[in-house]
């Protein structure tokens, strides 16, 4: 995974904080410094004007990036779900009000994947890091500054899951963007009957070997991230997991959103989401360990 760059922080103008859903919301937030250094896998923390109710900042993955005409970075935009106090504050601001915003933070994706048959899996709000990182793979947008594509014929194909059709969010976005999207919903409601790894085998049982993944990128609710890992390392195909560990800094200090992660000597240490990640190999990840 790429290294960090150096955070900024800012106070953002509100230009837009759209209801999807009555808990689900897009905000677009006018911090061009942080939108031009900010690269697919990266994440800021956002904090409105509340006083010291709730006093933490909320950790939210860049969706998107938004350029002018000239190609510069103006505005970035994240998706979130109203969880608790501080996602709720930020769900009543308005455009022209303003957030403090810190970032990037933590490792970015590659540049280049080494991979061309690639496989998004994603639950909850776990879709939220792929369309900046299919757009960027597939050479459509030059984050962070720099403009990369993989080869022609490497494919992005993505699988979404959820319990039933009622919690699918919007997802438009990622077929504009060219990407083959598949639904599944626990209860059959929407789209294929089944979790999303029951989809996964059926569609790699009818494949050829050579159309299979080489490469599964995975990001939602941790027993979905496990069982994910779990189908990956059966098949000897290799996985990336971006975690979603509750934070409290988002710079490594409070040590409060750790992971149990595999050492070379077999040991297993505890990791930094927000510092050492969010990305890692699903294979050095201790799932269930604590």
């Amino acid at each position: 995974m790429n290294e960090h760059c150096t955070p900024l922080q800012a106070d953002a103008e509100i230009l837009e904080n759209h209801e999807y859903r009555p808990w689900l919301f897009r905000m677009r937030l006018a911090a061009p410094a942080i939108a031009s250094k900010i690269r697919p896998g990266q994440f800021v923390m956002i904090r409105s004007a509340w006083g010291n109710d709730p006093l933490l900042g909320r950790p939210l993955a860049v969706y998107d990036v938004d350029w002018d005409a000239a190609g510069q970075a103006v505005s970035l935009e994240v998706i979130y779900q109203i969880f608790g106090r501080g996602t709720k504050r930020l769900s009543q601001m308005t455009p022209g009000e303003s957030v403090r915003i810190w970032g990037p933070l933590g490792h970015s994706f590659d540049e280049i994947p080494d991979a061309r048959r690639i496989w998004f899996v994603a639950g909850g709000i776990g879709y939220t890091p792929f369309l900046a990182l299919a757009k960027w793979w597939m050479g459509s947008s030059p984050y962070g500054g720099k403009t990369v594509r993989m080869d022609s014929t490497a494919s992005i194909n993505m699988i979404y899951g959820a319990r039933s059709s009622d919690m699918i969010p919007p997802l438009a976005d990622f077929r504009d963007s060219g990407i083959d999207l598949q639904l599944c919903t626990d209860d059959g409601s929407a789209g294929f009957s089944g979790r999303v790894t029951d989809l996964m085998t059926e569609n790699w049982s009818s494949l050829p070997e050579e159309a299979r993944p080489d490469l599964v990128v995975t990001c939602g609710p941790e027993p979905m991230l496990a069982a994910v890992s779990a189908w990956a390392g059966e098949r000897q195909v290799r996985c990336l997991v971006s975690l979603e560990n509750q934070m409290a800094c988002g710079f490594g200090a409070c040590f409060s959103c750790v992971a149990p992660i595999r050492q070379a000597d077999g040991s297993t240490d505890l990791k930094r989401v927000c510092l050492e990640g969010p990305i890692f190999d699903a294979a050095d990840v201790a799932w269930g360990h604590r």
